[in-house]
């Protein structure tokens, strides 16, 4: 009895010992993992918003944050903005020579067809996020039935132009080539710069084409861009295009090589001139130098039918994720961050951007609802599929027509020709 009574005891004690080293071990490991640390991840963000990156840098550092408390990863973000005239090329540069951010802002017109066929966007149709979108918006961003990138700006835009100055000689946003000739006419006579002209970097003179263009073709060749896709068409089909452009050259503020973005939104919230050709993009800029300027935006003429002054909407600067990032998951969960349900509707008020998401209920600009009623009305059409390469030349070309260093007749050909080349590039 004494023996059986033993063995149960050292059983017991057995046990408990065991017991004990299990939980000296589980202490062990837990004490480990915690001085382990948490994973580190290092993650290259690259976007053409340099006017935007003290707002992105907080944002990012909330993420971080974040990221730390809820799953103990330590994410630093190397935030890269260039220029915007050169964030275009280096970014190409970069994802040629397998250089890629791990997330990325393109143009979703212009470059997603290209990057899709490149193999250079990952498919996102199953984040979060694309789910929220509202399905305007989720189709511009969107190819080969899939969602391959999240969209920041989307635009409903035409020219800017000063109502208070407009309001002050009584005028009206003119809808025809007749109407703005007349308002031109009436605003020299009071001594008032029709337009502003800022042409030092590239990207701002080509919006005259983006306007002219989109309500030429919408209005007069809607096959225009799948006819120049097979060869069937040619610039010279919408030359008409150069009317209200020469229209503008010719009515502008003087020395324009020497005025770029930031200058042009200072000379614009000045009240230097009563209309600019530029998008709802700048208001930021603009509003910063005058927060009392009363702006607004409406359709650029094209010719003397009304209806083909159209508003163009576009999703523009959208965010992708590349395929050879090292840290997708957390890079997904930069991206999904950036429509946060909580987060982002605030961000994207401050950015003044259009609202993308339903949860996206904040108050929009008097300027944007301007664009939005037009578009109500009927006269807006989606921004064109060009190739990004004829983009960029038309930029290069408007500068040298404004000087007479290009004809007309050498646009046409040069676009053509470059228009040909992105096609046989792209095959």
């Amino acid at each position: 009895m004494r023996k059986r009574g033993s063995s149960f005891f050292i059983g017991l004690v057995l046990l408990f010992a065991l017991g004990a080293v299990h939980s000296f071990a589980a202490g062990e490991k837990e004490q480990s993992s915690q001085a382990e640390g948490p994973r580190e991840v290092k993650l290259k963000v690259f976007m053409s918003f340099p006017r935007f990156q003290e707002q992105f840098e907080d944002y990012f550092e909330e993420f971080s944050r974040q990221q730390l408390e809820e799953n103990n990863i330590d994410v630093s973000i190397k935030l890269e903005m260039p220029n915007v005239e050169q964030a275009d090329q280096i970014l190409k540069t970069r994802l040629a020579s397998n250089d890629a951010p791990d997330l990325y802002t393109l143009h979703a017109i212009a470059d997603i067809p290209t990057f899709y066929e490149a193999g250079y966007l990952s498919d996102l149709s199953d984040q979060p996020f694309a789910d929220d979108l509202f399905e305007g918006v989720r189709k511009t961003v969107s190819y080969d039935s899939k969602v391959v990138a999240l969209p920041l700006e989307s635009l409903a835009w035409g020219y800017l132009y000063n109502k208070d100055i407009f309001a002050e000689h009584n005028l009206k946003p003119p809808r025809t080539i007749a109407e703005m000739e007349k308002v031109i006419a009436s605003l020299e006579k009071a001594g008032r710069a029709p337009f502003l002209l800022a042409f030092q970097e590239s990207w701002i003179p080509q919006l005259m084409m983006a306007l002219s263009l989109g309500g030429v073709v919408n209005s007069e060749y809607p096959d225009f861009v799948a006819d120049m896709n097979t060869g069937d068409a040619s610039y010279s089909d919408v030359d008409q295009v150069f009317e209200i452009i020469d229209i503008i050259m010719t009515n502008g503020t003087e020395r324009p090589f020497e005025v770029g973005s930031v200058a042009g939104s200072t000379a614009f919230a000045n009240g230097e001139a009563a209309m600019w050709v530029q998008g709802p993009w700048m208001a930021e800029s603009i509003l910063k130098v005058n927060p009392d300027i009363n702006f607004g935006v409406a359709p650029l003429p094209v010719s003397n039918d009304p209806d083909a002054a159209m508003i163009n909407l576009a999703t523009s600067t959208s965010v992708a994720v590349s395929p050879t990032s090292e840290n997708k998951d957390v890079a997904y969960e930069l991206l999904n961050f950036l429509l946060d349900k909580e987060a982002s509707p605030a961000l994207f008020e401050e950015l003044k951007f259009n609202p993308v998401a339903d949860f996206h209920d904040y108050t929009v600009f008097p300027w944007v609802e301007e664009a939005m009623d037009y578009v109500a009305e009927g006269h807006a059409y989606l921004d064109l599929s060009l190739p990004g390469a004829v983009t960029d030349e038309t930029a290069k070309l408007l500068q040298s027509y404004y000087s007479e260093q290009v004809t007309k007749d050498e646009i046409i050909q040069t676009l053509d020709r470059t228009w040909n080349r992105a096609l046989a590039a792209a095959q």
